[in-house]
């Protein structure tokens, strides 16, 4: 982890502004976000929410202003180097984002040894501590088109736990699944973030954050504008 301590902030934006196809999406967005943190970004479709996390995790650059996630200043990152932040954060999409023609385990495989784990016993042992945190414990060598779309997503929760990050940040994990399965990705990401870690999400579903609180960013026309955590 680079430079981070119990008091450091995780996420500090000044003033950043975001463009996708020369359009600006987010603008004059100041955030930090302190370790231990659970965060709903909400908003509509075309708000700028995917944009703004797309830019914590370095995947669209900051057009202006200044940025530190997990201790990385993002105008130093580029294609070249991306893979030294995302180290320290973990990502989970909508869409699970698997390779299917691999095992649930060799999806996990793929990723520790794309982030510089050679060691194979220890490899072996930090998929199954992943998979028992999301309840997979017995399901490493199942292919993941046999798993629902319930323990897909806990496979990518997994998966993004490998690194033992101290930001998870999710892009609507929970928008392919049912309520109930909701709730169940709901209540593993709340447990996630504790012990410093934190869990920015993005999502439509204003009802979550009444059933479990957290702080509220919402987002209207590439602004930013914050909520107080919603009492239980």
């Amino acid at each position: 982890m680079a430079g981070l301590n119990s008091s450091s902030n995780l996420v500090e934006l000044h003033d950043v502004s975001v463009t996708q196809d020369e359009h600006v999406v987010i603008r004059s967005v100041n955030l930090n976000i302190m370790p231990g943190e659970f965060i709903y970004l909400i908003g509509k479709t075309g708000s700028g929410k995917s944009s703004l996390l797309r830019a914590l995790y370095a995947d669209l650059p900051l057009a202006s202003g200044s940025g530190m996630v997990c201790g990385h200043d993002l105008s130093t990152i580029h294609r070249k180097n991306v893979h030294i932040l995302r180290r320290d954060l973990g990502i989970v999409f909508q869409d699970f984002s698997l390779l299917h023609d691999r095992s649930a385990e060799e999806n996990l495989a793929f990723v520790l040894r794309a982030t510089g784990w050679s060691e194979t016993t220890a490899i072996h042992q930090r998929i199954q501590t992943c998979l028992e945190a999301v309840g997979l414990g017995t399901k490493g060598y199942k292919m993941p088109h046999t798993l629902s779309g319930g323990e897909q997503q806990r496979l990518s929760i997994a998966r993004a736990l490998l690194n033992e990050p101290p930001l998870i940040v999710a892009d609507e994990p929970t928008g392919n699944l049912d309520p109930e399965t909701t709730e169940g990705i709901l209540v593993l990401l709340h447990e996630l973030a504790k012990d410093n870690r934190s869990v920015i999400m993005a999502t439509h579903d204003h009802e979550a954050f009444k059933r479990h609180p957290g702080r509220v960013l919402q987002c209207i026309d590439g602004h930013i504008s914050s909520f107080d955590s919603v009492p239980g």
